[in-house]
């Protein structure tokens, strides 16, 4: 029972070693002949779609931060657990920078490619595509966000970069 943390230490929560090699070698399996960005979205994809969407104030009364394999062990997730563990499928599988962007009532990611997907965000001189992975109204693709976040402020809480890059 993980306490609300900052979002360093909630993105580095590891999983134990069974959750870890029941789910980590299958996903790498299902997106080994996909290219990088097609497999980002299909990591994407998979978050947003495999739990139910509740928030934390109506599934347990107050805030309750989910680590990625509590997210895999319940029914349903809100968008900072989803986050989290999209986050540490992206970092596990394919080691990419990447920022956590907090809006006032929403928290997602966004990944440094080799080049800028959609409309993207510059953070320290980098460009970094959103990749949602919180079901929205609209099925997102790599690059775009909700409308109704497009012009609301954000704080990036979170950067993360591969040992060896800046």
């Amino acid at each position: 029972n993980y306490p609300v943390v900052d979002f360093q230490t909630y993105f580095n929560i590891p999983m134990s070693k069974d959750a870890y090699t029941s789910l980590i070698p299958a996903l790498k399996q299902n997106i080994q002949h996909l290219t990088q960005q097609n497999g980002v979205d299909y990591l994407m994809q998979f978050t947003r779609h495999s739990f139910l969407f509740e928030t934390d104030q109506a599934a347990f009364g107050n805030e309750k931060r989910l680590s990625p394999e509590q997210t895999l062990l319940y029914s349903h997730s809100d968008c900072d657990d989803r986050s989290a563990l999209f986050f540490y499928l992206v970092k596990e599988i394919y080691d990419l920078p990447m920022i956590v962007l907090l809006y006032p009532s929403h928290v997602t990611i966004a990944i440094k490619f080799d080049k800028p997907i959609g409309k993207s965000i510059t953070y320290n001189g980098d460009q970094y595509s959103i990749c949602e992975p919180t079901p929205q109204a609209k099925n997102l693709s790599i690059g775009e966000i909700n409308r109704a976040l497009k012009h609301t402020p954000y704080e990036v809480v979170y950067a993360y970069h591969p040992i060896g890059q800046k």
